[in-house]
């Protein structure tokens, strides 16, 4: 203890002696204006004596040869030279304390010749003269430079329009100093309110009451030339009417990091700025015929009018009865039909002009119309909001009816000769008169089948389709694919002929044709109605030659006597009245006689072959159908198996193509004969058994199962010509009937488990020609139930050496019971449970003791001796 007192005392003497008085003024040199109060302050610390300081301040001329003036003093009533006597008797020039330590030094209006160096200076009350006694300060006095020059504003502006104020101020920047302008408003009877800023660091500060106008442009600053500061208020409205102020302030940078400091600030008033509203010149008028007949074209006119239309969103709203809405188009200049008539026209033609056409007018039409406005404008975030709304005064419009007539005429223009062939129809509507404007023709054909076609088993007229007063198809229920596929067409060609064209006539087309065609018009409530309805006499169509006929004959030309053969068919194909055509063939299959039909292979007409539902693995190219003449086909099947047994024939159908057209049509169609492949088979014959080699055991054993497939026939080698597929399944109750698929092998000798849940696991393995053993391992309770196995033996054949899939076989059931053992499943946990418990107990005594010998030993006390105290003490 006492070295390190010896060490640090010299330190603490050292600061002892620089410890002293220290005098503190603010950092110079200071910029200040001519004309405006000064304030320098002056503070005294690490003093001795009372805790009232005294202080002097003086002005230090920048020559060196002239004598310090006195300004004024806390202690001395008379320190203040002959010179500032009166300006520091009148309140100009005065000391201000602060506190014990604190004073400032306080000058009302500075003037040129107050320039120089202040300094503060303070009679020592120490014991010794230890520090600072004085500080000085430097103040630079520059003459009032700003000026600000107003450019008045428009007084009145209208609604929409900006206010734009400038304020200009100029000022002697040299001298260090830089200005801020900060806009104002006053509005009605409220107070000043501070609008944004700008300056003097040259950012903008906005107020929360104008930042959302500000952040959408609708409120900014044009600071585009020097010294001009302009507020701009784009989209005014009648809110912002008031009196708009600019306050200018000079500031300056203090030193020393001291921030700014403000020098002078000066206001000024651009008096009072009116917003005029834009429903105060708006109105509304509607003009138009209003004496008209049926079908004519009603024709009014809306007319706006305003002091501006450049920032007005026009919203026009047509009216009858003063409530029900004929058309309507928004600010955007769309037009919609909101109500009927749906033929309602309404356009923009001119700047504050809108017009309405109402085609083909009824009585129903009459009525008082009149045109309804809302003005809109954008708001400063870009959004629009209502400035006004007026409705013109109604006009009467009165409607005369004129019924429509008019004639249909029915014309056959080409009649088929043979099936297959095209027929047009035509019905042209002549002697139209007195026909409203936007009316139109609606057209409908209908069918009336031969009295020896089925088709006449629904009696009476069959709609082909029809063609609305839209142009619209509507196909009849008949001939709708047809129509989808562009068999049949409707079409209508201008100025009124109608048209029906069947590209490829049928059997079921034969019959007689008619159309029936009416006029339809819109009326007041925008709904399309029916008028006068004309319906032509029949005509009828049919072939000049007899129909069209097709029949197939089919043949065996190879017979397939045994598995694996080759089998082969031959279908010819008889024509009669039909115009080049092409035959598609599908060859189907019969297990029996009266059975499903089985789709092998067909034959499209463009004698692309596709294989059907045939889907027997490794015999995919087992199958061919070829043409061999212009109407013969042959269908081969190669390996056939006894699966294939059954009864055979083909389905040909007669298709044709018209000139220019991509899509064939069919025409006919017919089936052929049945042809049986039929041998005895004498195959081997297969059977499987299950056997155990325990049926009780405990958990955590192996548990091993065989299933054995033993055959007897004609397979000269069945070992190497024939494999087998096993599956091993489990029911967990006796005699359940959902078993659980646990493992399978192919018959490749692939094997695949499915997931488990358990600790158990199962394999599978073949331990001979036709046994596979099912091996449980670590065995649960979980694993008890039945067990049996299911095979399906694969043949292979001797001449082609195709293999076949012989039925399935399914073995007995083995019950298997896992056994709970209670002393085996505990002994294990009582076993580790001691021997934790005996570790445990040992760990613990050698901890006692190891604490016993080490950590609780008993010393004896020790006084410490007094002279080393003794020493400090004298040191």
């Amino acid at each position: 203890m006492n070295s390190l007192l010896g060490l640090f005392w010299p330190i603490f003497l050292v600061l002892g002696v620089c410890r002293g008085r220290l005098v503190t003024t603010p950092q110079g040199p200071l910029i200040r204006i001519e004309g405006q109060p000064v304030s320098l302050p002056c503070s005294v610390t690490d003093y001795e004596g009372p805790s009232e300081q005294d202080f002097d301040w003086l002005l230090l001329a920048d020559d060196a040869n002239l004598n310090p003036v006195q300004i004024v003093s806390t202690f001395d009533t008379l320190y203040t030279d002959a010179g500032l006597k009166e300006r520091v008797s009148g309140g100009d020039i005065r000391i201000e304390r602060l506190g014990d330590n604190k004073v400032e030094l306080r000058i009302k209006e500075i003037n040129m010749t107050d320039n120089g160096v202040y300094r503060c200076t303070t009679p020592s009350t120490d014991t010794q003269v230890v520090g600072e006694y004085f500080a000085d300060v430097r103040v630079k006095v520059i003459p009032d430079s700003l000026v600000l020059e107003p450019r008045a504003p428009a007084a009145i502006v209208p609604e929409g329009g900006a206010v734009r104020l400038f304020c200009n101020a100029t000022w002697n920047h040299t001298q260090g100093t830089y200005l801020s302008v900060t806009w104002s408003a006053r509005k009605g009877l409220s107070t000043l309110e501070d609008l944004v800023t700008y300056g003097p660091d040259g950012e903008v500060q906005v107020m929360d009451a104008v930042s959302q106008r500000y952040a959408s442009g609708g409120l900014r600053l044009d600071l585009q030339h020097r010294g001009s500061y302009g507020l701009v208020l784009s989209g005014a409205v009648p809110a912002d009417q008031g009196v708009y102020v600019c306050t200018v302030r000079e500031w300056a940078k203090e030193p020393g990091g001291g921030g700014w400091y403000k020098l002078q600030q000066k206001r000024m008033d651009f008096g009072h700025v009116s917003v005029t509203p834009t429903a105060q010149s708006l109105n509304v008028s509607v003009t138009g015929s209003t004496k008209l007949t049926t079908g004519e074209t009603l024709h009014l006119s809306c007319r706006v009018q305003a002091d501006d239309f450049s920032s007005l969103g026009l919203e026009v709203t047509w009216l009858s009865e003063g409530s029900h809405v004929l058309a309507h188009m928004d600010r955007n200049g769309i037009s919609s039909v909101d109500s009927t008539p749906k033929n309602a026209v309404m356009r923009r033609v001119g700047a504050g002009l809108f017009k309405l056409e109402l085609p083909a007018v009824e009585t129903s039409h009459a009525g008082r119309y009149s045109c309804h406005l809302r003005a809109w404008m954008r708001n400063a975030a870009k959004g629009w909001y209502q400035v006004a709304e007026k409705t013109s005064a109604p006009v009467e419009v009165t409607v005369t009816h004129l019924e429509t007539s008019f004639s249909v005429a029915f014309a056959a223009l080409a009649t088929p000769r043979l099936p297959g062939d095209p027929t047009e129809l035509e019905c042209r509507v002549t002697n139209v008169s007195h026909l409203r404007l936007f009316s139109r023709f609606a057209i409908s054909w209908h069918h009336r089948p031969a009295a020896a076609h089925p088709v006449t088993a629904a009696p009476g007229n069959i709609m082909v389709g029809s063609l609305d007063y839209n142009g619209a198809l509507k196909p009849g229920p008949r001939h709708r694919r047809r129509l989808d596929a562009g068999l049949v067409t409707m079409t209508h060609e201008e100025p009124l002929t109608f048209k029906l064209r069947l590209l490829h006539t049928g059997e079921s087309d034969v019959g007689e044709y008619m159309c029936s065609v009416s006029t339809w018009s819109p009326n007041k409530s925008g709904q399309w109605e029916a008028g006068v309805d004309h319906q032509t006499p029949p005509f009828k169509v049919g072939f000049t030659t007899k129909g069209p006929s097709l029949s197939v004959v089919a043949r065996r030309v190879r017979e397939a006597t045994t598995s694996g053969a080759t089998f082969e068919m031959s279908c010819q194909v008889m024509a009669e009245n039909l115009r080049g055509p092409s035959y598609s063939v599908l060859v189907h299959s019969q297990a029996e006689v009266g059975g499903t039909l089985r789709r092998l292979v067909s034959l499209s007409p463009d004698a692309v072959m596709r294989v059907e539902d045939w889907s027997e693995p490794g015999r995919q190219d087992a199958v061919t159908l070829l043409r061999t003449g212009p109407n013969e086909f042959s269908f081969r099947m190669q390996g056939v198996q006894v699966s294939d047994r059954g009864f055979y024939s083909c389905e040909v159908s007669a298709w044709t193509k018209q000139p220019g057209e991509s899509d064939w049509s069919k025409v006919v169609h017919g089936t052929s004969n049945k042809v049986q492949i039929h041998y005895e088979h004498k195959g081997p014959s297969f059977s499987v058994a299950i056997s155990s080699d325990t049926t009780s055991l405990y958990p955590w054993e192996t548990a091993k199962m065989e299933c054995a497939m033993s055959v007897s026939g004609t397979l000269p080698n069945p070992d190497d010509d024939t494999v087998y597929e096993v599956r091993w399944f489990l029911s967990r109750l006796r005699g359940g009937d959902s078993p659980v698929l646990l493992a399978s092998m192919d018959r490749h000798g692939v094997v695949r488990k499915t997931p488990r849940n358990g600790t158990s696991d199962v394999s599978l393995e073949r331990v001979g020609p036709r046994a596979v053993t099912l091996s449980i391992h670590s065995t649960q309770d979980t694993d008890t139930g039945e067990y049996h196995c299911q095979t399906t033996p694969w043949m292979r054949s001797q001449t082609t050496g195709a293999w076949s899939q012989a039925p399935a076989l399914t073995s007995t059931r083995v019950f298997l019971n896992v056994k709970f053992a209670l002393w085996a499943s505990m002994r294990l946990p009582l076993l580790y449970g001691v021997c934790a418990a005996a570790i445990m107990g040992v760990v613990s005594l050698l901890l006692g003791l190891i604490c016993t010998r080490c950590c609780c030993r008993s010393s004896a006390y020790t006084p410490r001796p007094r002279t080393k105290l003794m020493e400090l003490e004298m040191d």
